[in-house]
């Protein structure tokens, strides 16, 4: 995360956006890295929202970052932005193609997207489309997600690959949480329903994707028109 937005080279008081920001960590991070700019970052989850404006606090930055509760499919910045991004959220605009032209147009002469998309680590079997309620045509290999951006009109200046422990530090993470809250309130009418989507996830991730599907985070800039 952080070379991507080291390398982003954001100039001072620059405009930062990220849609589908979830809990802010990526806007956070620019914000810390870049000390004079500012920050849009939107989303549908109030929740995600909540802890995002509360990390900010702590980091001393909710001075700098607004966060939007709406759709980031109809959001519009009230000026271009020099880094806008995207990380884990394509499916919002449905799919690479589609965020690349539709974020794009947010993005001012000379700026830069960062995009986080999934890609097969090799050919998915029936277990793994199962796991993920996908089809092959869902994702692409490596090499046909960076010919995707190339063909929209974007340059690939660096990128980063997620290793197989990042993926399982990830998954751990979030499968673990819930889990920890629902024995934690064995009493909650929700807690079985939580034990049971845990599993029924880490069921899916251990026997289903796991090794198969890989994530690449793409810093982006636009190639300029010939004449």
């Amino acid at each position: 995360m952080g070379r991507l937005i080291e390398r982003a080279a954001c100039p001072p008081d620059a405009l930062v956006l990220d849609l589908g920001c979830g809990a802010g960590e990526w806007v956070l991070r620019a914000l810390q890295e870049h000390p004079t700019a500012r920050a849009l970052a939107v989303d549908m989850s109030e929740p995600a929202l909540r802890r995002g404006e509360e990390s900010a606090r702590e980091r001393r930055l909710d001075d700098r970052v607004t966060f939007v509760r709406g759709d980031a499919r109809e959001y519009r910045p009230p000026q271009a932005c020099e880094l806008v991004m995207c990380v884990g959220s394509t499916h919002i605009f449905g799919g690479l193609a589609e965020t690349l032209q539709a974020i794009g147009e947010h993005v001012a002469p000379g700026g830069a997207m960062i995009v986080g998309e999934g890609f097969w680590e090799r050919p998915p079997d029936a277990a793994t489309l199962e796991a993920l309620g996908g089809t092959p045509e869902e994702f692409q290999d490596l090499a046909g997600t960076v010919e995707t951006a190339e063909k929209a009109g974007w340059t690939p200046v660096y990128a980063h690959i997620s290793e197989l422990g990042e993926w399982d530090d990830y998954e751990w993470s979030w499968t673990g949480s819930l889990t920890r809250w629902a024995l934690d309130n064995p009493d909650h009418p929700d807690a079985e329903a939580a034990l049971a989507a845990a599993r029924e996830h880490r069921t899916g991730w251990l026997r289903g994707y796991r090794g198969v599907l890989g994530f690449v985070t793409l810093l982006l800039q636009r190639r300029p028109q010939n004449g």
